[in-house]
């Protein structure tokens, strides 16, 4: 008796853990979406402050090369030239705007553009008339 009653029990804690991972998340805040937002922007700064610092030690490499060429006197091609480096200078974020309803956003036809109304006084019949079987 003992043995039906635990996978009673094991079945049922499953089933309720089961329904607690599907449970739907809520929709995210507008907070959370600006931090999702800022962290993006520090993530794409970041990544380009890598290869900033990366360009430098390229150039840093690419210099002591051509030194030590010289000093041993061997004959070493001129270097490409390359654009200097860029640096991406301090992080900054100003938020943008989320999404805003389209009659917010301008995305609605501006006033001159519509000169007639878009239904005329013919009636559809006389437009597509009706086929004969």
């Amino acid at each position: 008796m003992e043995k039906p009653l635990k996978q009673i029990v094991v079945i049922s804690i499953l089933l309720v853990m089961g329904t607690a991972v599907m449970a739907k998340l809520p929709a995210p805040s507008d907070e959370v979406k600006a931090k999702a937002a800022e962290a993006a922007a520090k993530a794409a700064w970041s990544g380009k402050v890598d290869a900033y610092l990366s360009c430098k030690a390229q150039d840093k490499v690419a210099a002591h090369y051509f030194q030590t060429a010289k000093a041993q006197n061997k004959d070493v091609k001129p270097a490409t030239v390359m654009p200097p480096c860029a640096d991406p200078g301090a992080f900054s974020y100003t938020p943008g705007e989320l999404a805003k309803p389209l009659e917010a956003a301008g995305a609605h036809s501006p006033p001159a553009t519509a000169t007639s109304p878009p239904s005329g006084n013919v009636p559809a019949a006389a437009i597509a008339p009706a086929k004969k079987p």
